[in-house]
This record gives structure tokens, C-alpha cells and sequence, in this order.
């Protein structure tokens, strides 16, 4: 039996790692099975050497934790024991006996709808780069950021890291007032929102604040290298070539890229060839690296949705160099602008 004891810890600090009612010192014992006894400005840890070493780092996390923000909460508490302390979680099994693939995250249970769904899911479980291609209302930026969350919460990777191209959907905003994360936030919200439908905010905050979940306009993917991370780039029609290729080149050890988009809503400039549509070309056919199509009738939206997919789909269409099939101005027979 070893014994480890934190000295020295003033009395603010001290309440908020035991937290409202001991319920984070409830936390931190129930998790790592250890006796904790707080006296003073002192908490004494005994059980076996490993574990109290692994409560002592624990411990250690809280502190800076409150020191920075001067502020503990139990969803902080959860977050550190998640990244330090390993559980012996049993991996979500792949499909549910009606063929739906579950995705299990740190709060609710997921299950596709559509077989282009559950194509997507099993694609991310067994590559390590999927690039998803479909109509809106089909459910890719959902499903990706929730299997990120089950690889988060199986400690499959460390961190979540979502991305997006800060492109104006055809309209010019202007100047936008406030610092930089006020700029880009605009262009973050719909990732932000796929997060809130899966956890409550506090948690959300909680991960923004631990920097367990990291949002960056593609801007600021230039010159680093991600481990460990499961990374996501969303609205990925939006790139350009070099844009795509900067951020594929990210990936680091122990990471997994999922890339989405609409290659009939690019809104790049005329004349610039898209970066989804170039990277499917390039290396659709690599090893670890799958590419998804989602159809029309995998829209799991409100179904007017996918009448007015099937609507803009009768419009004349060719198909393109890269084989993606391409919009044409009305002709003789079919309805003019």
C-alpha cells in the first residue's frame, strides 16, 4: 500500500477540488478506486503505487486547471480523468441487428438511418482518411464530428480538431467586427452546432476551455502537424488544390482525417478548380483511404429537403473532367431562370 500527500493548498483551491458538495473528490476517488482524505490544506491519496501515481498527475491537472481559470467543474474533472486515467470500455459493436451502424459518444447513442450513412461510418472506423461527398441534409458533418466523439470518449485519439474554409456561400459580409475568434466564428457555428446536439454545454465549454476540442479556420492549419488527433474538414468543396493538399499533409501520428462537402454548392471563385473534387481524383484509390457518396435519398432532413435535391438534379447536367457531374445552363424544353 503507498501514500502520496499534496501540501500546501490554499483554501479556494482546496473547495474547488473537492467541488459543490465533495462531488468532485466523489469523482476522482470513484474513478481510480483510491481512499482520498482532504485535511486542511493538505489531500492524502493511499492504495497501490501505480494508482496513486496516476492520482497524484490527476491531481496535479486540477490544480492548474483551477489556477488558470480560476474555476473547477465536475465536467473538467471528467475531461482530465478521460485523457489520463485508461478504462477498460468495451468498443461499440460495428452494426445493431437491424443493419443500423451505432455510434456510441460520451453522452447518447447514435444510429444511421440510411445505408449511405452506415457506409460513411464503417468507412471512418477502417481507413485512415475518408473523404464524403453528398447533398446537404445527409447527415456527413453530424455522423463525422459523432464518431469523433466515440473515438474521443474510447481514447482512440486525444483531441478533436474541426476546420472549415472561411468561404461566403455567394454573398459578401464585409467587415466583421470583434477579435479573431469573434471573425471566424460565423464560419465555425454549423460544427459548433453539431457538437451541442450531442453534448450538454457545459460540457462543450468544457472541452473548448481544455483545448480537448480545438476549432480553426483552414487559414491557421499551415505549419503544423497533428497527433493523436481526429480531424474533420468541413464544407471541403471549398478549397482550392494547394488548400487541400496543405491540409491532408497535417496529419500526424495516431490520426485520422474525415474530409465533407457538397461538390454541386462550391462557392470559389469562377474558373478555380475545387480541392474535394481533385483530392478524390488523386488519391480516392490510395490504401487507408476511402471515398464516400452519399445519394438524395440518404437525406434525413426535413423531406422537403430532399424534394429540392431531386428538384435542382433534373436540371440539364455533363459530366465534368474529373467525372462529377457538372450544372449547364437551361435549354430548349426545360423551365429558364
Amino acid at each position: 500500500m503507498a501514500e502520496a500527500t499534496l501540501e500546501g493548498i490554499e483554501r479556494d483551491e482546496a473547495v474547488a477540488l473537492l467541488g459543490n458538495r465533495d462531488e468532485n473528490l466523489r469523482l476522482f476517488r470513484d474513478a481510480l478506486g483510491l481512499k482520498v482524505v482532504a485535511r486542511g490544506d493538505r489531500i492524502s491519496l493511499s492504495g497501490p503505487q501505480d494508482v496513486v501515481d496516476l492520482g497524484v498527475r490527476v491531481l496535479e491537472q486540477m490544480r492548474t486547471t483551477y489556477q488558470s481559470k480560476r474555476r473547477l467543474t465536475s465536467d473538467d474533472v471528467k475531461i482530465l480523468l478521460d485523457r489520463l486515467h485508461p478504462t477498460s470500455a468495451t468498443p461499440v459493436g460495428a452494426a445493431t441487428p437491424d443493419g443500423a451502424a451505432e455510434i456510441a459518444g460520451p453522452v447518447r447513442r447514435l444510429f444511421t438511418k440510411t445505408q449511405g450513412q452506415r457506409n460513411f461510418v464503417e468507412a471512418m472506423r477502417a481507413n485512415d482518411l475518408v473523404l464524403c461527398i453528398g447533398p446537404a441534409g445527409t447527415g456527413k458533418t453530424f455522423l463525422a464530428v459523432a464518431q469523433a466523439l466515440e473515438d474521443l470518449h474510447q481514447r482512440k485519439v486525444k483531441r478533436l480538431v474541426l476546420v472549415r474554409p472561411a468561404v461566403e456561400a455567394g454573398e459578401k459580409l464585409g467587415f466583421l467586427p470583434g477579435d479573431i475568434q469573434a471573425k471566424v466564428n460565423p464560419y465555425l457555428r454549423p460544427l459548433l452546432d453539431a457538437l451541442r446536439d450531442m453534448l450538454d454545454y457545459q460540457q462543450v465549454r468544457a472541452y473548448l476551455e481544455n483545448e480537448v476540442v480545438e476549432m480553426a479556420p483552414l487559414a491557421y492549419m499551415r505549419g503544423r502537424t497533428l497527433n493523436d488527433a481526429f480531424i474533420i474538414l468541413d464544407e471541403g468543396q471549398n478549397t482550392t488544390i494547394p488548400q487541400m493538399q496543405m491540409f491532408l499533409t497535417r496529419m500526424g501520428a495516431g490520426s485520422k482525417i474525415v474530409v465533407t462537402g457538397d461538390v454541386t454548392q462550391v462557392d470559389l471563385p469562377p474558373g478555380t478548380r475545387c480541392g474535394l473534387k481533385d483530392a478524390v481524383s488523386r488519391i480516392g484509390r490510395l490504401p487507408r483511404v476511402a471515398v464516400v457518396r452519399m445519394r438524395p435519398e440518404d437525406i434525413v432532413r426535413h423531406p422537403l429537403v430532399q424534394a429540392i435535391v431531386d428538384a435542382y438534379e433534373r436540371s440539364p447536367r455533363r459530366i465534368d473532367e474529373e467525372g462529377f457531374l457538372e450544372a449547364v445552363s437551361p435549354t430548349d424544353g426545360e423551365p429558364g431562370v
